[in-house]
């Protein structure tokens, strides 16, 4: 990257809307596959400053889930109590914490459908924050729906919501980072994550990589062969196959690394 393009890219990044994301693990089962979907969409046009859990270490289904969202960097705050609304509670109080803090959000997602949050939906709008809300079919409040409007998604519509975030930047012209250059930041994400004892999970280095490097906003920006990347992991199995990096048990590893240690 020269020291235009990376100029450029640094006052793009700071123009882009910064965003924190809650999920009421007891309200939404977050999935890998949904996680990875989330990160995706945010990464479009905005920043992401964290992405905070509230689960019960009480309830072994949570717990679960937990486990296999460790590739992730999320934040996991654990609620044990069986009191009704208890993550709800905290979830409330850590986001306006948020809010007043040295770097607060300007767009606040909230995975959940849980009418309880109405409240402080209304008090976020007034505040001047964007709130989108993600909820799964069947367990949200019309109530909620109605306070976001058109910022109200269905989780399962995140796969149509990136492709339309993916066009509108291939139209934009916007993917021009070339296949060697996401390789190098791959690269690099992986070694980074590494020394800081991370595991490195595809959706965590894919996190990684747009937070080390502006250029990169998501595989819609990487161009091979005259098209994009349909998925993260497309782009690592290429990464792979050209012996750029290896995988193993979901985890990435640098070749090079292997060799000097070997």
């Amino acid at each position: 990257m020269t020291n235009n393009h990376s100029t450029i890219a640094k006052q793009t990044k700071q123009f882009q809307a910064l965003v924190s994301i809650y999920v009421d693990h007891q309200n939404v089962n977050l999935t890998p596959i949904l996680a990875s979907q989330l990160l995706e969409f945010v990464k479009y046009h905005e920043h992401l400053i964290e992405v905070k859990v509230y689960y019960n270490s009480l309830v072994p289904a949570q717990v679960y889930a937990k486990e296999k969202l460790q590739s992730f960097d999320f934040k996991w705050i654990d609620v044990p109590c069986s009191v009704k609304n208890s993550a709800d509670n905290q979830l409330m109080v850590d986001c306006l914490d948020d809010i007043y803090s040295n770097r607060p959000p300007d767009t606040v997602i909230l995975v959940s459908g849980d009418g309880d949050f109405a409240n402080s939906v209304r008090n976020l709008q007034k505040l001047g924050k964007k709130v989108i809300v993600f909820a799964q079919r069947g367990n949200v409040k019309q109530k909620l729906k109605e306070l976001v409007g058109s910022d109200f998604h269905f989780l399962d519509e995140l796969p149509s919501l990136i492709a339309a975030k993916s066009q509108q930047q291939i139209e934009n012209c916007q993917p021009d980072l070339t296949y060697n250059e996401a390789v190098e930041y791959l690269i690099e994400a992986i070694k980074t994550a590494l020394s800081k004892g991370k595991r490195a999970g595809l959706g965590f280095i894919n996190q990684l990589m747009s937070q080390l490097f502006p250029k990169y906003q998501g595989v819609a920006s990487v161009k091979h062969q005259g098209k994009t990347f349909a998925s993260f992991s497309e782009f690592v199995e290429a990464a792979v196959k050209d012996g750029k990096i290896r995988s193993q048990d979901q985890q990435l590893f640098v070749i090079e690394a292997d060799q000097i240690s070997a």
